[in-house]
Parts: C-alpha cells; structure tokens; sequence
C-alpha cells in the first residue's frame, strides 16, 4: 500500500492531468458526437496538419489542463491573456506531436523494447524515473519501489492507468532526445567560419564621418510618389511576409468608471459598515462576511498590505480601529486584534500523517504523540519521516526548508511561528495531522492580527445603464463609413488594434477581448460588428477597417505602415545627391565637412559584430562598408538607418592570430545546436499545410 501511496503523491501534476484528459474526453464524447451528427464533422474539428485533424474533444481537454496549469502557477488567477497562452501551448504542443510523429517514421526512429526496459528499471532511467523515484540528494533511484510498483499495477487501475501514463511520456522525450541528437550531430563549423567568427568579435577599426540625418529635411518638404512606395515595397518584399492572417479594428469604449454619485454611495455605505464593524462582538466573522479582499484571520508582517495601509497600521497598538481611509480605488476598515514581535522565518521539519491511511483522526493522533515521544527521547525526525510521512518532504527527512509568514496553511504557520527553537508540535491542519520540530527560528519583527474588511469602488447598476445605453444608441446609429466621424461628433474616443491575430488574448485599451476578436474574424472589412461588448471597464463598439491575409501582402495591405520608411528613402536620395555636390573635386573627409557644414566625427575601435556608432544608432550597413573600405580613401555616401554617411578609415587593428581554433569552433557549434532544434521545427511548419480553426471555438 505505501508504494501506491508513493506512487500517487509522486506522480505529480503531469500525471494527475493525465487522467483529467481521460475523464474529461469520456464526458464530452456523448455530446459532441451530437453536434457532429446534427452539424456535420467540420464543426468538431478545430485543425488540421497536412489533412489530418485535430478534433475539438480530443484538443479541448489538453488546453483545460494547460489552463489549469497556469491556475496552479498564478494561484487560480487566469486573465483572457493567460488563457490564450494557455490555449497556444497546448495548440504548438499537439502541432508538435503530429509533425515530430512523421518526422520519427519517416526517419525510422524507434523506441525497443530493449530501451524502454533499460529506461524504466535499468541501469540508464529516464529522468522521469529519477523525478519520482529518486534519492533527491543522492540521485539515485530505489529500483525496488519500481518493481514493486510495476508489480502493483495488476491489481490497482488507477496506478495502472498512471504507468501507462509515464510510460507513454518517457517514449516521447526518448524519441525527442534521439530526433534532437540527430539534428544537433548534423551541423557543424568549419575553420575558415571559426576565423570569420573570431576576427568579426576582435578586428577593431577607427575611421572619421560626416552625415546628414534625414530629420534635417522637413516631413511636409518631401513628397511621397506611387513610384517611391512601389520602389520600397519591391526591395523589401521578404519583410512583408505575413506568417498568419491578422486584422484591424476601431472601438469606442464606454466607460464604466464609478462616477461622483457611486462614490458618495459607497462612501455612506462604508460609513454605516464602520459602525457596525466598531460595536461588533465577532470581529473576524464581520470582516470575512463583509469584505471584498479576504485577509487571513491570523497574524501577518510588514509588507504584505497596501503601502498607504502598511505604512501605519503595525505603529497601531491592539483594540485600535483604522479607517475608513480610500486608497487603491477602495476603502479599507480594520481593527488590530493583536501585535506581537515575532519571528521573520523559520526552519522546521515535520511527518505528515494521513488518518485515512490508518484507521481515522484517533489513530492518527495517537501515532503523531508516539512519534513526538520517541523524538523527545532522542529519535532521528529524519528516520522516522521516510517510515510514517506522506509527502514528499520525507526523501529530505522531513526538512521543510526556511519559509516566512504566509507560505503554510494557518494551523501549521501558527505553530511553527509561536512555538520556541527546538519544541516538538502535533498540529491538525487540512492535510492531515503533523508531528512539527522547530529546528529554528530566525530574526524578529513585529506582527498584527488584524479583522480586516476593504471594499471596492464599484459603479452603480445604473452607471452600468447608462453606459450600455449609450454604447447601443451608438451601434444603431453607426455605418461602417461613418464609424470615425460620427463617434468624433458625439465626442467619443476612438481607440485602434492593429494586427491583431485569430488566437490573441489581448488588445490595446481592452481588457476581455475574446469574444471580440473572435467576431471579427467571423465578419467582413468594412462591417460594424453586430453586438456591444462587455469589458471589466466598459462597454464597446467595434468596426472591422482591415484584413491582412495570411502570405505576401500587397503594397495596399502595407502602404501606411511603411509610410515612414518610404519618407526616409526619400530623403536619403536628396541627402546623397547633396552629398554627391560635396564630394565633387574633394580629396578629405574635413573639406565635404566644410561644403555641407558639419563636423567631423572621429569613431574609436569599432568592431563589425557591435556597429553601434555612438552617438548615433545601430548603422549596420554604414560600419559594413567601414570594414569592407581600403584605409585613407574617401567613401561615396551610405545610406543609414538615422541618416546618409561619408567616411574614411584611419586603420585597423588585427587581432593576434586565433590560439585555439576548436573552443572556437566548440563555442560556435554550441550556439548553432541550440538554435538548429528551433530551426527545424520552424522549417517542418513551413513545408506543411496546417489549418487553424481555434478562432470558431475559443
């Protein structure tokens, strides 16, 4: 039974999710394969990679537990964003799968049988084996608690179901491991990249310029021909590739900040509370029935309130009464049941004992007081923890660590933080009953038990009306042509997402944007999207401008977006054509300077992998054509990023020859390696026809 137990606690999330994916596809199989016979297959599918598809009852489950997994990490907290990231991983993850699956078949690349013995209980385990059967600080893996868990599985489904689990993960990353050694063993670095690579990071040159920056010519000055736009778009048509359909949009959101009246509503309603709260005889009851932030009935230190409230609060002595006082956009009320000093953290060890396991709480509680006996008499806790405990601090002896106020549960924190150095503790919490040893404590500040109640500045339902009236109002009224021009009558604000992707979870100003964007990708350019939207600030109305298809976009797609780049081509033809004047008849870098009446600006060992001119801006091509110039001659203008630059090279300075040309090449071949894994992956999604249908469903 305790190597189940082991098995179950140890297994871990990844495992746990596992199984979640199992239930969740028996439920919703029943109801989706009812859609599909009422709507046909394609409303159950939510892609496809090279026609095959990804079905929604076999996707959905997998971005419930990524969701779920961000819960976990962000302590339940998932805002629409982390909730499309959370949809994405899971999406790149199954895109993985099915495109290192061919790779691996087309590849031949196999998992023996032989392998997977020597993974599972050989002497080459896999690191999930080590994970959940390891000695953390030996690193050795108890083979006996494999066996015997293995062995386990013919009478136990769930732990069965659990191996089929690990044993399908521990496949996959040895697969990923052979994929991966295959591509990092199919590159390398020669001699002469070796040499180009040491003489770019450590040749230094010295050279003077003279430039023209193009805001020394006026916007308004400059006029921007079709010619001129076709010419830029012509030569950087690579950077207008576009990797996934994206779209334009315009709002107007109506707010729903509290106005003057919620305040004065809210102010009388916390005034009334104050009473209440002062002449109450349960004070901790009153603040958890009454408040909008729930403060833990239980002493906590400096540092863990609103700064306004944190800054004085901890001066109060006990029976004080604090506020109301608004700050943060809510009113804060508290009374100070207690102040003590008490210790900044500490280090404690324990043996967690599940009564389930044992026959109930008094069996529980009679094993935890022998077990504190046999401590007091001089029992190692860490002996006794890898026998009795249930959790996973017991591969540590029990070693809890050092923690500070608020990272244990109540009960626990309690005990640890009143009792003294060296007292041994039976403590009841939620997790079961703990034998507790304080091995020390450490520092002192003061602390507060505090009855805690903070209300929130909300708007009134009938700022709520009043918003969405308007915001209807205006969606009645509005024509896809007039969008702009009648909310700048009324005086509304107009706000603008660009580029926004199918699967975004955010947008500029907007802060629940999903069902938005979802919409607009269902609409046509052009159209006022048919509803109001609600958002946590607002109300909103929103207007499809563009479409950008995914591939090359056309000159129109991106004419304003280039608009500035276009501008600066111009100028630069004008400024070399002044600068072509300035060369005529002209030998030195100080006489154009002269003609064009500039300075001359000398630059000190610059290197080819930096070209950072200071001063200025990253001149790739400027500090290019530095290192590719001959020494003493004058240079015809470059065209730059800030402006149009004439130089001459004073000198170089070479390195002294390379001394160790394979660390060179060791050092190179592991930067390649790391990104050549990327690479491919990113090539295997580019030869294939994948199709995303995520916006039809989430």
């Amino acid at each position: 039974m305790g190597v189940m137990t082991f098995m179950r606690t140890k297994m871990g999330y990844f495992l746990v999710g596992g199984i979640a994916v199992v239930l969740a596809l028996f439920v919703l199989e029943p109801l989706l394969q009812q859609g599909t016979a009422i709507f046909g297959s394609s409303r159950n599918v939510v892609g496809a990679v090279d026609g095959e598809e990804i079905k929604y009852d076999e996707f959905n489950p997998k971005v419930e537990q990524s969701v779920a997994q961000f819960k976990q990490q962000y302590g339940g907290n998932v805002n629409s964003q982390m909730q499309a990231m959370a949809m994405d991983n899971a999406w790149q993850a199954e895109i993985g799968a099915i495109l290192l699956n061919k790779e691996y078949t087309r590849l031949g690349l196999t998992v023996s049988g032989d392998e997977l013995f020597d993974l599972l209980q050989g002497k080459n385990p896999s690191p999930l084996i080590v994970q959940y059967f390891g000695n953390q600080q030996t690193g050795q893996v108890d083979r006996a608690a494999v066996l015997t868990s293995l062995k386990a599985q013919a009478k136990d489904v769930k732990l069965k179901q659990q191996w089929d689990l690990l044993q399908a993960e521990i496949e996959k990353q040895a697969l990923q491991q052979k994929y991966a050694n295959l591509i990092r063993n199919s590159v390398y670095v020669t001699s002469l990249e070796a040499n180009d690579e040491y003489m770019n990071r450590n040749k230094l040159a010295n050279f003077k310029y003279v430039s023209l920056d193009y805001s020394s010519i006026l916007d308004k000055d400059v006029k921007i021909t079709d010619a001129d736009y076709q010419a830029y778009y012509d030569a950087n048509k690579k950077r207008f590739d576009n990797p996934t359909e994206t779209r334009n949009f315009e709002y107007v959101n109506f707010s729903i900040q509290p106005t003057s009246a919620d305040t004065l509503a809210v102010k009388a309603q916390i005034e009334k509370l104050a009473a209440d709260f002062r002449t109450t005889p349960n004070d901790s009851l009153f603040a958890a029935n009454n408040s909008d932030v729930k403060v833990p009935f239980t002493y906590i230190s400096k540092g863990k309130l609103a700064p306004a409230v944190d800054s004085v609060i901890f001066n109060y002595p006990a029976g004080s009464f604090y506020g109301p006082v608004f700050s943060g956009n809510s009113y804060k009320l508290i009374k100070v049941i207690a102040s003590r000093f008490s210790p900044d953290s500490v280090k404690a060890s324990h043996i967690l004992i599940d009564p389930s396991k044992i026959g109930g709480e008094v069996n529980a509680l009679k094993l935890a007081d022998s077990l504190k006996s046999l401590i007091q008499n001089g029992s190692s806790i860490a002996e006794l923890a890898a026998k009795y405990s249930v959790d996973g601090s017991k591969d540590k002896g029990g070693d809890l660590g050092t923690f500070a106020r608020g990272a244990m549960v109540p009960e626990f924190e309690n005990a640890a933080f009143d009792g003294n150095t060296g007292d041994i503790k039976v403590v009841k919490s939620q997790f079961g009953i703990h034998v507790l040893k304080i091995d020390k404590q450490i520092g002192s500040s003061k602390v507060a038990k505090l009855a805690y109640i903070e209300k929130n500045l909300l708007p009134s339902s009938k700022t709520r009306d009043v918003a969405y009236k308007k915001a209807s109002a205006f969606l009645n009224e509005v024509k896809s042509n007039t969008f702009s021009s009648l909310a700048q009558k009324h005086g509304y604000t107009v706000g603008v997402a660009e580029k926004v992707t199918p699967t975004q979870g955010f947008a500029p100003g907007l802060d629940s944007p999903r069902p938005l964007i979802k919409d607009a990708y269902a609409a046509e350019k052009g159209d006022v999207l048919s509803q109001v939207y609600t958002m946590d600030n607002g109300y909103v109305v929103a207007h499809l401008t563009e479409v950008q298809p995914k591939g090359q976009l056309a000159l129109e797609d991106v004419k304003k977006q280039i608009q500035p780049m276009v501008m600066n081509a111009v100028k630069a033809k004008l400024l070399t054509e002044k600068l072509n004047k300035a060369l005529s008849g002209t030998s030195s870098i100080d006489a154009v300077a002269q003609k064009i009446g500039k300075t001359v600006t000398p630059v000190q060992n610059m290197v080819f992998s930096n070209p950072i001119i200071p001063g200025q801006a990253q001149e790739n091509k400027v500090v290019g054509a530095v290192f590719g110039s001959q020494v003493g001659k004058l240079s015809k203008p470059v065209e730059g990023d800030k402006g149009v630059y004439v130089f001459t090279v004073d000198g170089f300075t070479n390195p002294a020859p390379i001394g160790n040309t394979f660390k060179q090449k060791e050092t190179m071949i592991l930067g390649v390696t790391q990104r050549s894994l990327g690479a491919a992956f990113q090539a295997l999604q580019e030869k294939s026809d994948i199709k995303d249908n995520r916006v039809k469903f989430y």
